[in-house]
């Protein structure tokens, strides 16, 4: 099939969307198919478009890009995708295209950025932005004096489960917070017997792969968002799994880290743990839990569900090993309602971005707020090959 380019045509009238030009590159991997193509832009594209403050709509209008024509090619077919091409440059040339999105590698995403920056091109991409604090801090700085609106992948925050811990917050229900324990992960196959559900990348340092540098990114923006700004690290990475198979079924050596145990000291004396594993057997509520406990009250969110318990409700346990426990500690938990709807979080975020570039609303997740993810990524490895706690020192933007 010939490579597709053509720019869709606005009809004119009162009610039409506007049409927003979005080069869409890395689509084609697993989470920027599915949350990002598929549950956010296509989605959006079925319910009309995005609505501005006015009672206007305005229309995404993605092309997809790839270096794979037939897949990228295939892939905008599945999904009522006019657009596709394998010319970056092209597509990045084309001045009715505005907004430049990646998900691809961590280790292409900065030059693409900055590429994509430089022909002036608004900008919007997945965590990590590099896997590089001077890197990081460069593109930030390039998009802040080239004047284009830009934004990072902060999808946690748009949990169901951590929009009701904030429902909490706000409404004072833990009075003082004094600590928050987190606990990430699965179990991800070798790709031996049974096929790994997660691309063999993750688990080879020379690709960018690693889950302190991916996983500590989310940790600094829920922490710093929720329950205060990170102020210092102590982390201990691992590799326990130190030979996976490939795609094709090649054995390979597994050199990045699949397991992270970090410690973080946060504004206000709050203390937080969070586990962040890839070869941990799930035994809790969810594949993350955070469970926070605060003087007036506790609670525990996973991805969609949240339950409470106020110190009204707290039992009162006593130590004895001789005897079976007679309380039933779940059964002492509420569990918090869904006294709203609760959309796709990239979908919801995703939304606010394009009303950001199309109306200027309000936005905080700016690529600086990437940076600080990088930052504290960084800082993760530094301490756990230093072995010690290090601070987290002011980014000057």
């Amino acid at each position: 099939m010939t490579e597709q380019t053509r720019v869709a045509g606005a009809t004119e009238g009162a009610l039409q969307p506007k049409r927003l030009g979005i080069i869409m590159h890395g689509v084609t991997g697993r989470m920027g198919m599915n949350q990002h193509l598929i549950r956010s832009i296509a989605a959006i594209r079925a319910e009309g478009g995005v609505p501005l403050s006015d009672g206007t709509r305005v229309m995404p209008d993605p092309i997809l890009v790839g270096r794979n024509a037939e897949k990228v090619a295939r892939l905008a077919a599945e999904h009522g995708i006019e657009r596709w091409t394998s010319d970056l440059d092209g597509a990045l040339a084309n001045a009715d295209d505005t907004v430049f999105f990646d998900a691809g590698t961590t280790l292409m995403r900065c030059d693409l950025l900055r590429k994509a920056i430089e022909a002036g091109k608004h900008v919007y991409c997945e965590k990590p932005i590099a896997d590089d604090i001077d890197d990081a801090l460069s593109v930030a700085r390039l998009a802040r004096e080239k004047g284009v609106k830009n934004g990072v992948v902060q999808d946690k925050l748009f949990l169901p489960g951590l929009r009701k811990l904030r429902r909490l917050i706000d409404a004072g229900f833990f009075g003082r917070i004094l600590s928050v324990r987190g606990e990430f992960g699965y179990w991800v196959f070798e790709g031996d017997w049974m096929p790994a559900q997660r691309p063999s990348w993750n688990y080879r340092e020379k690709d960018g792969g690693g889950i302190i540098l991916d996983m500590l990114c989310h940790w600094r923006y829920v922490l710093d968002n929720l329950f205060g700004e990170v102020k210092a690290v102590s982390c201990l990475g691992a590799t326990h799994i130190p030979t996976r198979w490939d795609e094709n079924g090649e054995p390979y050596e597994a050199d990045a880290d699949d397991a992270a145990y970090a410690t973080f000291e946060l504004a206000g004396g709050v203390i937080a743990h969070i586990n962040s594993s890839w070869a941990v057997r799930v035994r809790r509520d969810d594949l993350v839990t955070f469970q926070v406990d605060g003087t007036h009250g506790s609670a525990v969110a996973g991805l969609t569900k949240c339950w409470s318990q106020a110190r009204v409700n707290t039992p009162k346990p006593v130590w004895n090993p001789d005897i079976p426990q007679t309380i039933d500690f779940f059964d002492t938990w509420a569990e918090v309602p869904d006294n709203e709807p609760y959309p796709n979080g990239f979908r919801v975020q995703w939304e606010e971005f394009i009303r950001h570039v199309v109306e200027d609303a309000p936005w905080k997740y700016d690529l600086m707020e990437g940076v600080k993810g990088v930052q504290l990524a960084k800082l993760g490895l530094q301490s756990w090959k230093e072995r010690r706690w290090l601070d987290v020192p002011e980014l000057e933007g």
